[in-house]
């Protein structure tokens, strides 16, 4: 077995280690099948990650043996590779940030499945860009998470604040809104937990804002709790360590109809049919202001 691969990115040499070694064993995916993945799909998904601290999801042994979650830099990691150092309680962290096709092939071959993004970017950490509903079912009825994409989005409207969709690849979906960077975290998940809890009084029935699963009783979960400085969400075009190799992929609204959707929906053998189209490019190519956006939620 070949024990070390060569690969040549962004006018660098990266050497992926055990490309044969196995990071999904039942479906038989190799490090270089990631790594091939990861090439393939970097022009839609580096400009999702650029300027961006990121949170590594690594699996050293494959999926089904553990994973540890990365967010300081180690110090083995190239000097090439750029860094984020940001505040903590007590201290600094220093993320690493994925600006390269190099350095997101790198983090294939530390093992990296999943790399998560923050919602800001490293130039001005307190003030997201990307606002996030996660909608996160109580159970595997995928239909109640169809449901409740469709009453955010109605509502998103009502806000005049155009917004984006993703599966996770995981059980649920993310619904986006790009902004442009004048309110900070604070204020961003005060208003994304007021859309929620208007939404959720609209219909209680099925949809809810309590955190605790015991409170949900069966309802679908609208979490907002990613919307906070030093959080992160999975970042588009990731795979999910799962069966089968998922992809968190955006969508179109029109694609929240075909029978076949569910969260896990494209995997890395699937998504290439995908990459000659970006459902995103019209919904989140403006930041918007949530200034306006308030004001109308007020009045609901």
């Amino acid at each position: 077995m070949t024990t070390t691969k060569t690969v040549r990115a962004s006018g660098r040499t990266i050497e992926i280690k055990r490309p044969g070694k196995e990071l999904f064993p039942d479906d038989g995916i190799t490090k270089a099948d990631l790594a091939e993945y990861y090439r393939t799909v970097a022009r839609r998904m580096l400009p999702q990650l650029r300027g961006r601290p990121l949170m590594l999801e690594r699996h050293p042994n494959g999926i089904d043996d553990g994973r540890f979650m990365q967010k300081d830099t180690p110090d083995h990691f190239p000097d090439w590779i750029h860094r984020a150092e940001l505040p903590k309680e007590g201290g600094t962290v220093a993320y690493a940030v994925c600006d390269d096709l190099a350095t997101l092939l790198y983090l294939v071959d530390q093992a990296c499945v999943t790399p998560h993004r923050w919602l800001s970017r490293a130039d001005r950490p307190d003030h997201p860009d990307r606002l996030v509903f996660d909608l996160d079912p109580s159970g595997d009825d995928f239909q109640q998470v169809r449901e409740a994409a469709v009453l955010m989005h109605e509502l998103l409207d009502e806000l005049e604040l155009p917004s984006a969709l993703m599966t996770t690849g995981s059980r649920g979906l993310h619904v986006v809104v790009a902004l442009d960077r004048r309110a900070d975290f604070d204020d961003v998940h005060a208003f994304a937990r007021d859309a929620a809890e208007i939404l959720a009084a609209r219909h209680p029935d099925r949809l809810t804002t309590a955190a605790r699963k015991q409170a949900r009783k069966g309802r679908l979960y609208l979490d907002v709790q990613r919307n906070a400085y030093g959080q992160t969400t999975v970042a588009p075009y990731a795979v999910r360590a799962l069966p089968g190799a998922p992809v968190a992929t955006p969508m179109s609204w029109a694609e929240l109809d075909d029978p076949r959707l569910t969260a896990r929906r494209w995997t890395l053998s699937t998504i290439g049919e995908r990459l000659d189209d970006d459902p995103w490019k019209e919904p989140l190519h403006r930041g918007r202001s949530l200034t306006a956006a308030r004001r109308r939620l007020a009045k609901l």
